[in-house]
């Protein structure tokens, strides 16, 4: 029987017309960028086989242990996208410094930044993992060299946005501005072939996701939150159920389709980290992107994720993200709007 289905780029080439931005360029940038994704998957389906778990035996900008599947995937996303032409500079999670594109390749008018594996450190338990991606247009002119404005951009103005998720099959999900469809890559032809198209997440959801470990050093106002979810309510469908795996691009995906609401607020745990853990420009960006394009919506707690301006590369921000409504509620106790 033959095989049918719509890959990646034909699925871009066949809407090119409502996508602008979806030139040339930006098609062989998202190419190459695919095949980053396959050979990332293609190790993480060999870890446990081959020496590639385990720490690296250094920490990044976080201050966090580098895990070998961490610098690999960071290693090939480096070296496979500055060749393509398409690129001026790039950022990533595992780098404290804008990334430039070495001089014999040839300078182009995007920016990418990256989370090169969101959920590393479930890596040595077969957790679900992923790569989160965000791209930007340069701001600076040719043929100057490229600086942090041209990175330091509000997630409003991403051109495209997604992650490829490793789990009991490889996705990429993605957006470049008109609707979220998601792709399964079909290990025997080695193509992402369209399998969740025009994804639209519900409007309210039935599950939170938070690590309750964190409650006692959370706000009062994050505890009445989270206790209003657990409360009995048949008006409004409560209690919510708790699903939390711990990696955030795996939560973000089962709430992306079944709906719900995905937490990392503040806490008073670390004084180095007083907004939370994840980081504004390779994480919370790139989903909050995806999300409003899926009708769902993103915030810190007090306005829209992708209306902070961002101040530094590696700028940490709380995360509400998920079914509009709920998050909608979440900046209600968030704001102290409300207590129950």
């Amino acid at each position: 029987m033959a095989l049918l289905g719509t890959t990646v780029i034909e699925h871009l080439l066949t809407t090119q017309k409502a996508h602008p931005e979806a030139t040339g360029s930006f098609t062989r940038l998202l190419s190459e960028l695919i095949v980053a994704a396959k050979i990332i998957s293609r190790e993480v389906n060999k870890a446990g086989l081959v020496d590639i778990l385990g720490y690296a035996g250094r920490e990044n900008i976080q201050g966090e242990q580098v895990q070998k599947l961490d610098e690999f995937a960071n290693t090939t996303l480096i070296e496979r996208m500055a060749h393509t032409g398409e690129l001026c500079a790039m950022a990533s999670e595992e780098d404290p410094d804008i990334i430039t594109i070495p001089e014999r390749f040839p300078k182009g008018s995007y920016v990418l930044i990256f989370d090169p594996l969101d959920g590393s450190s479930n890596i040595d338990v077969n957790v679900t993992i992923g790569t989160i991606f965000s791209i930007y247009r340069r701001v600076t002119s040719l043929p100057d060299e490229p600086t942090l404005e041209d990175l330091l951009q509000k997630g409003a103005k991403q051109v495209a946005a997604g992650y490829f998720i490793y789990g009991s099959s490889t996705m990429m999900v993605y957006t470049s501005g008109n609707g979220v469809n998601g792709f399964t890559l079909f290990p025997s032809i080695g193509e992402f072939l369209l399998s969740h198209e025009n994804i639209k997440i519900p409007a309210r959801g039935k599950t939170f996701s938070i690590n309750e470990g964190y409650y006692n050093y959370w706000t009062n106002e994050v505890k009445n939150l989270v206790n209003y979810f657990k409360t009995p309510d048949k008006d409004t469908k409560r209690p919510y159920t708790g699903r939390y795996i711990g990696s955030l691009v795996a939560d973000f995906h089962r709430n992306l389709l079944h709906g719900g609401i995905f937490m990392y607020p503040s806490d008073k745990k670390d004084p180095k980290k007083p907004f939370g853990k994840l980081r504004l420009m390779c994480e919370c960006n790139p989903l909050a992107f995806v999300v409003e394009q899926a009708g769902g919506y993103a915030s810190t707690g007090f306005h829209n994720i992708l209306d902070v301006d961002p101040q530094e590369l590696h700028q940490r921000v709380p995360l509400y993200i998920g079914s509009k409504e709920d998050v909608l509620i979440a900046e209600q106790f968030i704001k102290g709007e409300r207590n129950s």
